[in-house]
C-alpha cells in the first residue's frame, strides 16, 4: 500500500475519546480500536496486518521512531508526540503512550499497545521546530548525526527526555489517570 501525499489539512481529535491499536513486536498492526480506523481514514480490513507506518508522517525524524523502538523493545514504556498522517493525506497530532505485552512463560515481547489522546497546543508547538530540525539534520548527515543532536539538546537543557515530554504534555493529574486506565481496560 502506497503512502498518501500529505496535505495541509489537520484533522483535530476529540479531546475525550482515546485511540488504541495493537501490533505484533514487529509493528504489524493486530487491532485499531473504532476511534483509530475513523481518525486514520482505512478501513480495519485495511489497517490489521500493515506495519504500523503506513500512518506515519514524513513530517516525523526516524530517530523519533528508533528511540521509541529501542525503547519498547526493551519492555520500557515511553510517552511520544507524534504527526501522525491519514489516508487521504490529513494528518493528526497525538500523545502516544506504549506498553508492552510479555509473555509469562517466555519473557519475551509477544504485543505492543499504543494508547494516543490529542496532543495538547503546546506541545505540537513546540516539537513541530524540534522535528523540523531533525529532519533536516538527517537529510544532511543521517540518523545518527540526529540522534547526536537529540542527545545535545537534552544534554544542553539537563533534562531526560522523559522529563522533557512528560512537563510538555502534562504527563500528571488527569492526563496521567487516562493511560493508567486505558491500560487496565485494554491490558
Amino acid at each position: 500500500m502506497k503512502h498518501p501525499e500529505p496535505i495541509n489539512n489537520q484533522i483535530k481529535l476529540n479531546p475525550k475519546k482515546y485511540i488504541v491499536s495493537k501490533t505484533d513486536p514487529k509493528g504489524i498492526i493486530e487491532y485499531g480500536n473504532d476511534y483509530f480506523v475513523e481518525i486514520s481514514g482505512y478501513t480495519e480490513s485495511e489497517l490489521i496486518g500493515k506495519p504500523h507506518s503506513i500512518i506515519r508522517h514524513p513530517d516525523m525524524p526516524k530517530v523519533v521512531f528508533k528511540m521509541m523502538w529501542d525503547r519498547i523493545n526493551e519492555a520500557k514504556n515511553i510517552i511520544a508526540v507524534v504527526k501522525n498522517l491519514a489516508k487521504d493525506g490529513s494528518y493528526y497530532w497525538v500523545v502516544t503512550e506504549f506498553e508492552p505485552k510479555i509473555d509469562p512463560i517466555t519473557n519475551k515481547i509477544i504485543s505492543h499497545t499504543a494508547y494516543r489522546k490529542a496532543a495538547p497546543q503546546k506541545a505540537i508547538d513546540t516539537m513541530e521546530p524540534i522535528y523540523a530540525k531533525l529532519l533536516e539534520i538527517e537529510q544532511e548527515g543521517g540518523m545518527e548525526a540526529s540522534e547526536k543532536y537529540l542527545r545535545g539538546f537534552f544534554e544542553e537543557k539537563q533534562i531526560t527526555y522523559d522529563e522533557f515530554i512528560d512537563d510538555l504534555v502534562g504527563n500528571k493529574g488527569l492526563f496521567k489517570i487516562f493511560f493508567t486506565a486505558m491500560k487496565k481496560i485494554f491490558s
